[in-house]
């Protein structure tokens, strides 16, 4: 009885680890796939992939019961990434089965065509093969940019099946993708949001910087159009400029959210993310049956901003205190416990009050005292206590609105942030 074993990948947290995709066959007058080693529904499902792609393609697979093992079979597995290895494992072409495998790994999606689709997660993946000693990786085209920028394994993008066994077979090679990371970083702390756009607000701008320069959490408290939310959006823009080892670790995150383009495949500025008020704990923190990482793992080495701080849900402020303490955050589940790095500066934005009126020197304020002492004990101390910087951003007149002095721009702040 002969094995078959293809190197694949899967994702635990925001790393991968290397799978082995065992297929062998059995004689039997009722032919069928079988896959076992805790798969997903989607899985499974792949034997119905597998079967139409090789037709498609005028593969011939092997006879009788095909039995595939996902190793570690103790580890559940999911997700779409698994069809290209199994296909290979199961394919009967004269020569195929001489062919070494041993320094390669295999990712994608196949369509009913044979046409290799992208997936989630393929940076941590790559860099699981290459730490693994991998030599070569094949993913689909639309991945492989980003599966390059794992650097030291050599990345094949692959269009479809027939394509991936032609170069297998030496028939007719695929052109491996190259990444030079000291060329894509060139552009890194490019300003795209410059404070130089912001008028006046000089007090709040210089607590900012000083916020940058400490790592510390902010709270900007202020009337609605006073200019909070700009100075926030900025602050990315004056931290120090994010080195491949940051940008690594938070594109890896963002690979496994699927949230990487297929041109950008690292991070080459610092995260600025600004939920809603009315997303879950969940969402936040992150989590799911599998757990995914929510937006405070997204803002890693960046920015989390949330306006409207009382709005939010009282149970998802909560659930950051030990998030901003530990700079991680543990997800625990029945089918596995996940770490995420939460590295993040937290800015804070509210109105004094209710109708967001209070101290404003024109509009009057509508609410009662215990209406705004209600309002502000929506957040609660050990929160607070969190936040080392708590700022007033009051309402400008006219004369500071239509000042023609430039302001000071987001690099020049940005120098004395990191020196």
């Amino acid at each position: 009885m002969s094995i078959s074993k293809i190197y694949s990948a899967a994702i635990r947290g925001i790393d991968g680890l290397i799978v082995t995709v065992e297929a062998t066959s059995s004689t039997s007058p009722n032919p069928r796939i079988d896959i076992i080693g805790l798969p997903d529904a989607a899985i499974k499902e792949s034997q119905g992939r597998v079967r139409s792609a090789a037709r498609a393609c005028d593969f011939q697979l092997k006879k009788g019961i095909l039995t595939v093992n996902l190793a570690p079979a103790d580890i559940k597995k999911e997700g779409t990434v698994y069809d290209l290895p199994i296909l290979l494992s199961l394919l009967d072409i004269p020569g195929f089965d001489r062919l070494d495998f041993s320094d390669s790994c295999f990712l994608g999606e196949l369509s009913l065509s044979g046409e290799l689709r992208p997936i989630n997660g393929i940076l941590p993946m790559a860099v699981a093969a290459r730490d693994a000693g991998l030599r070569h990786l094949y993913v689909p085209a639309d991945n492989a940019c980003e599966a390059s920028a794992a650097c030291g394994i050599t990345v094949y993008p692959v269009k479809n099946a027939i394509q991936l066994v032609n170069h297998l077979l030496s028939q007719k090679r695929i052109i491996p993708i190259n990444f030079n990371a000291d060329d894509y970083f060139a552009v890194t702390g490019r300003t795209a949001l410059d404070f130089a756009d912001v008028k006046g607000q000089d007090g709040a701008k210089k607590a900012l910087e000083i916020a940058a320069a400490g790592e510390h959490n902010v709270l900007l408290i202020g009337p609605p159009g006073t200019g909070k939310s700009m100075l926030a959006s900025r602050v990315p823009y004056i931290l120090p400029p994010i080195t491949q080892a940051e940008s690594l670790e938070t594109s890896k995150i963002y690979s496994i959210a699927g949230l990487t383009h297929e041109l950008t495949p690292l991070l080459d500025h610092r995260p600025f993310r600004a939920p809603h008020h009315s997303l879950s704990a969940t969402a936040l923190i992150g989590g799911g049956s599998n757990p995914k990482p929510g937006e405070i793992s997204l803002a890693n080495n960046g920015v989390l901003f949330l306006d409207e701080f009382p709005e939010f849900d009282k149970r998802s402020c909560e659930v950051l205190r030990q998030p901003i303490e530990e700079r991680n955050v543990t997800i625990t589940r029945v089918n596995a416990t996940v770490n995420y790095p939460c590295s993040f500066m937290l800015i804070c934005a509210m109105n004094p009050c209710k109708c967001g009126y209070y101290g404003h020197p024109t509009k009057p304020c509508t609410c009662t005292p215990q209406s705004r002492r209600n309002y502000l004990s929506m957040i609660s101390g050990p929160i607070l206590d969190r936040i080392d910087i708590q700022v007033e951003v009051n309402a400008l007149d006219f004369s500071e609105l239509d000042t023609t002095v430039a302001a000071e721009s987001s690099d020049k702040i940005r120098r004395r942030v990191s020196r």
